[in-house]
Protein backbone atom coordinates (compact mmCIF):
# COMPACT_ATOMS: atom_id res chain seq x y z
CA UNK A 1 0.00 0.00 0.00
CA UNK A 2 1.16 3.32 -0.80
CA UNK A 3 2.18 6.22 1.68
CA UNK A 4 -0.80 8.53 1.40
CA UNK A 5 -1.41 12.63 2.91
CA UNK A 6 -4.73 13.31 3.08
CA UNK A 7 -6.59 16.30 4.94
CA UNK A 8 -8.80 15.73 8.23
CA UNK A 9 -10.63 18.55 9.64
CA UNK A 10 -11.96 18.46 12.92
CA UNK A 11 -14.87 20.55 11.87
CA UNK A 12 -16.50 23.38 13.66
CA UNK A 13 -18.57 21.10 16.10
CA UNK A 14 -16.39 19.22 17.23
CA UNK A 15 -14.02 21.84 18.66
CA UNK A 16 -17.18 23.36 20.39
CA UNK A 17 -18.06 20.20 21.67
CA UNK A 18 -14.49 19.65 23.46
CA UNK A 19 -13.74 16.56 20.98
CA UNK A 20 -10.74 17.59 19.03
CA UNK A 21 -8.52 15.80 21.55
CA UNK A 22 -10.06 12.84 20.96
CA UNK A 23 -10.28 12.90 17.73
CA UNK A 24 -6.61 13.47 17.31
CA UNK A 25 -6.13 10.97 19.82
CA UNK A 26 -7.78 8.05 17.52
CA UNK A 27 -5.83 9.46 14.65
CA UNK A 28 -2.66 8.76 15.97
CA UNK A 29 -3.97 5.51 17.09
CA UNK A 30 -4.49 4.02 13.68
CA UNK A 31 -0.79 5.01 13.35
CA UNK A 32 -0.54 7.80 11.20
CA UNK A 33 2.00 10.57 11.36
CA UNK A 34 1.14 14.49 11.22
CA UNK A 35 2.73 16.48 8.85
CA UNK A 36 0.76 19.73 9.53
CA UNK A 37 -1.98 21.36 12.28
CA UNK A 38 -3.69 24.77 12.61
CA UNK A 39 -6.74 26.17 14.59
CA UNK A 40 -8.49 28.44 12.50
CA UNK A 41 -11.82 29.44 11.32
CA UNK A 42 -12.44 29.58 7.32
CA UNK A 43 -13.35 32.74 5.61
CA UNK A 44 -16.25 32.56 3.50
CA UNK A 45 -13.87 32.16 0.52
CA UNK A 46 -11.77 29.32 1.96
CA UNK A 47 -15.25 27.17 2.72
CA UNK A 48 -16.87 27.91 -1.20
CA UNK A 49 -13.00 26.68 -2.24
CA UNK A 50 -13.25 23.62 -0.12
CA UNK A 51 -17.06 22.73 -1.17
CA UNK A 52 -16.82 24.00 -4.65
CA UNK A 53 -17.86 20.28 -5.96
CA UNK A 54 -21.18 21.03 -4.57
CA UNK A 55 -22.05 24.84 -5.69
CA UNK A 56 -25.11 23.87 -7.09
CA UNK A 57 -26.23 21.69 -4.79
CA UNK A 58 -28.89 23.14 -2.28
CA UNK A 59 -27.29 22.29 0.47
CA UNK A 60 -23.76 24.20 -0.78
CA UNK A 61 -24.33 27.23 1.54
CA UNK A 62 -25.68 25.43 4.53
CA UNK A 63 -22.11 23.59 4.26
CA UNK A 64 -20.38 26.80 3.93
CA UNK A 65 -21.98 28.31 7.13
CA UNK A 66 -21.22 25.22 8.81
CA UNK A 67 -17.69 25.20 8.26
CA UNK A 68 -17.31 29.02 8.83
CA UNK A 69 -19.19 29.21 11.99
CA UNK A 70 -15.98 28.73 14.53
CA UNK A 71 -12.49 27.24 14.48
CA UNK A 72 -11.59 24.40 12.60
CA UNK A 73 -8.37 21.90 13.48
CA UNK A 74 -7.14 21.54 9.96
CA UNK A 75 -4.26 18.50 9.44
CA UNK A 76 -2.65 16.67 7.00
CA UNK A 77 -2.26 13.05 7.90
CA UNK A 78 0.13 10.84 6.20
CA UNK A 79 0.84 6.99 6.17
CA UNK A 80 -0.06 3.72 4.22
CA UNK A 81 -3.44 3.73 2.91
CA UNK A 82 -4.14 7.15 5.06
CA UNK A 83 -7.18 7.99 2.59
CA UNK A 84 -9.65 5.21 2.85
CA UNK A 85 -8.55 4.11 6.36
CA UNK A 86 -9.05 7.56 7.47
CA UNK A 87 -12.23 7.60 5.93
CA UNK A 88 -13.29 4.17 7.83
CA UNK A 89 -12.06 5.41 10.91
CA UNK A 90 -14.26 8.63 10.44
CA UNK A 91 -17.26 6.82 9.68
CA UNK A 92 -20.40 7.40 7.18
CA UNK A 93 -20.96 10.95 6.21
CA UNK A 94 -24.74 11.01 7.79
CA UNK A 95 -24.14 9.91 11.65
CA UNK A 96 -27.20 7.87 11.76
CA UNK A 97 -25.59 5.24 9.21
CA UNK A 98 -22.16 5.62 10.95
CA UNK A 99 -20.74 2.25 12.33
CA UNK A 100 -20.36 2.40 15.69
CA UNK A 101 -16.43 2.42 16.55
CA UNK A 102 -16.44 5.20 14.19
CA UNK A 103 -15.60 8.51 14.69
CA UNK A 104 -19.15 9.11 13.92
CA UNK A 105 -20.60 6.69 14.50
CA UNK A 106 -19.50 7.10 18.39
CA UNK A 107 -19.32 10.60 19.05
CA UNK A 108 -21.66 12.48 15.81
CA UNK A 109 -24.99 13.89 16.69
CA UNK A 110 -26.88 14.87 13.64
CA UNK A 111 -26.17 16.28 9.72
CA UNK A 112 -24.53 18.56 8.78
CA UNK A 113 -23.14 18.37 12.28
CA UNK A 114 -20.57 15.69 11.59
CA UNK A 115 -17.66 16.45 13.21
CA UNK A 116 -14.86 15.23 10.73
CA UNK A 117 -14.01 15.61 6.79
CA UNK A 118 -11.42 13.15 5.43
CA UNK A 119 -10.48 13.76 1.50
CA UNK A 120 -12.12 11.32 -0.47
CA UNK A 121 -9.28 10.41 -2.89
CA UNK A 122 -6.12 11.13 -3.95
CA UNK A 123 -7.17 13.96 -6.37
CA UNK A 124 -8.96 15.46 -3.64
CA UNK A 125 -6.53 15.20 -1.00
CA UNK A 126 -3.70 17.42 -3.17
CA UNK A 127 -6.19 20.03 -3.92
CA UNK A 128 -7.94 20.40 -0.50
CA UNK A 129 -4.47 20.23 1.09
CA UNK A 130 -3.25 23.52 -1.30
CA UNK A 131 -6.21 25.10 -0.10
CA UNK A 132 -5.86 24.74 3.65
CA UNK A 133 -2.07 24.79 4.03
CA UNK A 134 1.05 26.38 2.15
CA UNK A 135 4.19 24.23 0.93
CA UNK A 136 6.33 25.98 3.43
CA UNK A 137 3.68 24.38 6.66
CA UNK A 138 4.36 20.49 5.86
CA UNK A 139 6.61 18.64 7.60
Amino acid sequence: MATERTLILIKPDAVRRRLAGEILGRIEARGFDLRAGKLLTASRDLGERHYAEHAEKPFFGELVAFITSGPTLALVVEGEGAIATMRRTIGATNPADADAGTIRGDLAMSMPDNLVHGSDSPASAEREIALWFSTDELV
